[in-house]
């Protein structure tokens, strides 16, 4: 049976007395089971979607189905779902049953998405590689000695093997985009307050963002528009009105295009990486958009102020994983220092412990100052001068990642190295914006290939119709 391309299809086939979900679902176990060496899902949830799978076919057939009825949907391992394990890939959590759906499970349920199974990822949403995982790496369904990207390279590898039609993952610093860009998939991060963080594991409040990764636009637009809007549970979100985007995806007007020259001139990049966007950048000239370049000097602060603003938000975040309330405890603790001190050095893992310490650090007395009020006014620069770009520009282009997927195990012991490789995702995650992952074909040894588009706030009707018309 050949790949379904998008949600469409599938309710084409369904109407036409072609498929039923049941069907469906089993064509998607049958993926999953022979996708294992992936290990692309921490847990697959037989028995709940196919009650959901049966309850769904039953209102098609009654005409009252959701606007995702057809939709076979996987959530990365840190989007709590009633009644269901939720771990963020951590020993802390394992076996963890969530009391509670977070806002984004329920509006999937209440339109009538299956929800198949929880998606292996960075543990805590930690990293760019998915190598932090407790349960161990996911590997790229393009080349399984590569690592998927992350931090929710589950989701990114459970689309691409085609194991689900979409998934969901989260987006700290690059964490939807730039596994998307890896495994060749679509990979969209609202505009922060776009969609409710309710239920989500925090790693870094001002910055986390549920995003959708898919195969086509039209799903990703679906997506935005049920996750989408106020939520009386998440005082973040905006209250702005939810634009109907999937039926505003045919837009042809010609848009003015700002590339960040820094980012193509970056020494970092990629030879066919750089190449592959040298070319999209002249079809979008020959297609009738302004294509100018402009200088984005603030470029080397866009890492450090990321990860001593994320890393001090996930020092203050995770304190509440002590040994006490819920999660792993150490049994043989004779006191509670010892309690607090055993149950996270043996719960949590390498990469969460080396954050949680740096961000302790930079909130602490004497360090404050100097580095945490300062990546703050970092923040602040940055947000003014992509505010100054977008009174000119309606679209800023970048790469998404400096490198093509690397070899599993390569960049594990350099912390360095991974954090630098989120120099092109972190911007408008600093920054608020909208942003998408778009792919690009594949490079001459078949890897997967992608370029970044960023919009202005709310504005992503604006960047989903112009990826619908770029990917045509």
């Amino acid at each position: 049976m050949k790949k379904y391309s998008s949600l469409k299809e599938i309710q084409t086939l369904i109407s036409q007395k072609q498929l039923t979900l049941p069907d469906l679902l089993a064509y998607y176990f049958k993926q999953i089971k022979a996708n294992e060496h992936l290990n692309a899902f921490n847990e697959v949830f037989f028995y709940s979607a196919e009650a959901q799978a049966k309850a769904v076919q039953q209102k098609i057939d009654e005409g009252t189905q959701g606007k995702l009825a057809g939709m076979v949907i996987g959530i990365k391992d840190n989007i709590c779902y009633k009644d269901h394990v939720v771990t963020a890939s951590s020993k802390m959590l394992d076996g963890f049953v969530s009391p509670y759906s977070s806002t984004v499970v329920q509006r999937l349920l209440q339109e009538d998405a299956i929800i198949i199974g929880r998606l292996n990822c960075d543990e805590f949403a930690m990293g760019g590689s998915n190598e932090t995982s407790y349960f161990g790496a996911v590997k790229n369904a393009a080349n399984p000695e590569l690592v998927p990207g992350g931090s929710s390279g589950g989701s990114a590898v459970a689309v691409q093997a085609d194991m689900c039609l979409s998934a969901l993952g989260t987006d700290t610093g690059g964490s939807v985009r730039q596994p998307a860009a890896f495994c060749g998939q679509i990979g969209l991060k609202p505009t922060y307050g776009r969609i409710s963080r309710y239920g989500v594991i925090a790693y870094a409040s001002s910055f986390d963002q549920v995003g959708p990764i898919t195969s086509s636009v039209e799903d990703a637009a679906i997506l935005l528009q049920v996750l989408a809007g106020a939520d009386e549970s998440d005082s973040t979100v905006s209250p702005l009105e939810v634009p109907d985007y999937s039926s505003l995806l045919i837009n042809e007007k010609k848009q003015k295009i700002a590339v960040l020259k820094e980012t193509i001139e970056s020494d970092a990049l990629d030879p066919e990486i750089k190449a592959s966007i040298l070319k999209s950048i002249e079809d979008l000239k020959q297609k009738g958009h302004k294509v100018e370049y402009v200088s984005f000097d603030l470029l080397d602060y866009l890492v450090p102020a990321y990860y001593i603003l994320t890393t001090a938000e996930a020092s203050s975040n995770l304190s509440r994983y002590d040994g006490v309330h819920y999660g792993y405890r150490n049994e043989e603790a004779k006191s509670l220092t010892d309690l607090y001190k055993f149950s996270r050095s043996e719960g949590f893992g390498e990469e969460v412990k080396r954050r949680i310490l740096l961000g302790t650090f930079v909130l602490s007395a004497g360090y404050y100052d100097a580095y945490y009020q300062k990546a703050q006014q970092v923040r602040r620069l940055i947000r003014e001068k992509l505010d100054d770009l977008f009174q000119q520009y309606d679209l800023i282009l970048s790469p998404v990642a400096p490198t093509p997927p690397f070899k599993i195990g390569d960049n594990l012991q350099d912390p360095l190295v991974m954090y630098m490789a989120d120099i092109f995702t972190v911007l408008p995650s600093l920054s608020g914006n909208p942003a998408i992952a778009l792919p690009l074909g594949n490079n001459n040894e078949g890897l997967p290939l992608s370029i970044q588009f960023i919009a202005r706030n709310f504005e992503e009707e604006a960047l989903l119709a112009f990826s619908q018309a770029f990917l045509k």
